[in-house]
């Protein structure tokens, strides 16, 4: 019998779902028990097509513009957030709405209208066309607040003169980018203001740097998550700039092709927030065919953070005659809308 070629595999940790993520799907979830299918869910409820399909089977019905929802169905506004505009507009139409928003990212959100309030130019640094960008944007006049992406723009910046200035982040953005940002702003800008809290995510930075920690050590890397994840898609990046130069994300693990790990011994391996850990262990599995594993967890710190459910803010549908679709059409649509939320996504690079 052919002997298998061993293969070492450092694996990330923290990794996978974080509590913001746990938190939203927990939401539809309870939804789902609560009301009965379809419901319906305004943006991806966090960004990776398993999730997706999983909520899918079970009768969500994901779409992008309120418009879309029946009247009397329930509503669940997705973890990245939606500005005030669209919650009026969910009012006037009376819809049950459940607000999935990750407590952090409204964490943002309440900073950045404080900022405003106290008569600050605010600077959102972070990817302009990002739905949690988006929301955030919404909560301030278009004149008082600024996006600034990166370096270059932050070298750009134009304030009106003599207003104060003031920053907040986007929560699943590279920690190291971030700070040269923030670092050319505050050159630029000697009394800019910080938030109070850090506004980059605590499971955004955690992961990063278990990341950081083996990238180094690796001949090969390997982020499982969607093109759509902002926050997996920054690992890729931190991988490589923690010195591994070959770096990939991996959607589906099923379709990674081995073979270009043939020549590997030593490859880490971590999960975005948004990716669920079962991902990780079908890929484990699949390399376990092939070679001899030795797998070494690296823990970097143990995470403890869980968010309640607002179960007592779910609404009371009233028990009223409600067209739904047929499990055959429920499927159907939200095929539909799913895709074209990934165009969408892929279109707006929402990384």
């Amino acid at each position: 019998m052919e002997s298998r070629i061993p293969l070492k595999v450092l694996l990330a940790a923290p990794r996978s779902f974080c509590a913001g993520v746990t938190r939203a799907i927990q939401i539809v979830e309870a939804c789902l028990e609560r009301y009965g299918a379809p419901v319906y869910v305004r943006h991806a409820i966090v960004h990776n097509e398993h999730v997706l399909r999983e909520m899918e089977d079970k009768g969500v019905i994901f779409v992008e513009e309120l418009s879309e929802v029946p009247d009397g169905v329930p509503v669940v506004f997705s973890a990245h957030g939606v500005p005030p505009s669209v919650v009026r507009s969910a009012k006037e139409r009376r819809l049950p709405v459940i607000d999935a928003t990750c407590p952090l990212v409204a964490r943002v959100h309440q900073e950045a209208v404080r900022h405003h309030k106290a008569g600050c130019q605010v600077l959102v640094i972070g990817k302009k066309n990002h739905p949690e960008v988006l929301g955030l944007l919404g909560h301030l006049p278009t004149e008082d607040c600024q996006v600034v992406g990166d370096t270059a723009a932050a070298q750009n910046v134009r304030l009106p003169l003599n207003q104060p200035v003031a920053y907040v982040t986007q929560t699943t953005l590279s920690v190291e980018d971030t700070k040269q940002i923030v670092g050319v702003l505050r050159k630029r800008f000697p009394n800019l203001i910080e938030p109070r809290k850090e506004t980059i995510c605590y499971a955004t930075a955690n992961r990063q740097q278990a990341v950081r920690a083996i990238s180094s050590k690796t001949e090969a890397f390997l982020v499982l998550g969607s093109p759509t994840s902002s926050n997996s898609t920054r690992l890729t990046e931190v991988a490589r700039q923690a010195g591994c130069e070959r770096v990939r994300l991996v959607p589906e693990p099923d379709e990674l092709n081995l073979n270009w790990l043939d020549d590997v011994n030593i490859l880490g391996l971590t999960a975005g927030a948004s990716a669920p850990e079962y991902l990780v262990q079908r890929l484990i599995e699949r390399l376990a065919k092939r070679r001899t594993l030795v797998i070494e967890e690296v823990p970097v710190t143990e995470e403890k953070v869980q968010f309640r459910l607002p179960l007592e803010r779910f609404p009371k549908i009233p028990q009223i005659p409600i067209s739904r679709p047929s499990i055959k059409s429920q499927h159907s649509q939200a095929g539909f809308h799913r895709s074209k939320s990934i165009a969408l996504s892929q279109e707006l690079h929402l990384a």
